[in-house]
């Protein structure tokens, strides 16, 4: 190898490296901004009349969240489990003969021994097997925020929770959505009743750096490393 394609070889190799270290970098999260409640616009006061919109009382109305800006506690009880197995077993035999030509009338022999008699035999076997097993669980009450209302009621939200600990941060991001329905009288409602419901736990700092692969550990456990 030449200097200068050994000076290509390793440009790229470093190239490939930094990629794969780059590639793996945590992506800083930010909180989201709580969304401002809608203001509705007061309505012109009719005289004459007993009622007036802009004075309204609601007697039948609890406490649930309903409106853009309303806050709701959602209980999160995510437990998942799951187990598989697999097993793989195959096998493969072959034989094949072939009797000696004949030329002429005559079979085709070297000192008396027929020279193109023969046979072929193989056997093929494969035996593989694998399991996996993943159990997580996570526990614990988030507030949120409605951010929509949409046409049929149901309430789009979205919240997070940041928790600062020594040395690092842990935060508890969940969006999704909701039906009023599903709402319990305290205003809290479980999350596995949230639909496109995405829960993110996580945390920054020291900590979560140092429980993190370095870059080189990455690259050569990515696909980019060939062996």
């Amino acid at each position: 190898m030449t200097r200068t394609s050994m000076r290509t070889f390793l440009c790229g190799a470093v190239a490939a490296i930094a990629c794969a270290g780059c590639g793996g970098m945590p992506e800083r999260v930010e909180s989201w901004p709580a969304p401002v409640p809608v203001e509705t616009a007061a309505a012109t006061p009719t005289d004459g009349a007993i009622y007036r919109d802009s004075g309204d009382v609601r007697l039948f109305e609890d406490v649930r969240a309903a409106r853009v800006g309303d806050v709701l506690t959602v209980r999160l009880i995510e437990r998942t489990n799951a187990t598989k197995n697999a097993a793989t077993s195959t096998s493969k035999s072959s034989e094949a003969a072939f009797a000696n030509p004949v030329v002429f009338g005559r079979p085709v022999t070297r000192n008396g021994v027929p020279i193109g008699e023969g046979s072929l035999s193989g056997e093929v076997a494969f035996d593989g097997s694998g399991s996996s097993t993943q159990s997580n669980s996570l526990t614990g009450d988030i507030a949120v925020t409605v951010v929509a209302r949409y046409p049929n009621g149901n309430l789009r939200i979205q919240g997070d929770k940041w928790v600062t600990l020594n040395q690092g941060r842990e935060f508890i991001r969940l969006s999704g959505i909701v039906r009023p329905f599903d709402i319990g009288p305290d205003n809290s409602i479980p999350s596995s009743k949230v639909a496109d419901a995405q829960i993110t736990y996580s945390s920054e700092g020291v900590l979560a750096e140092a429980n993190r692969m370095g870059f080189l550990t990455r690259f050569f456990n990515s696909g980019l490393w060939p062996f």
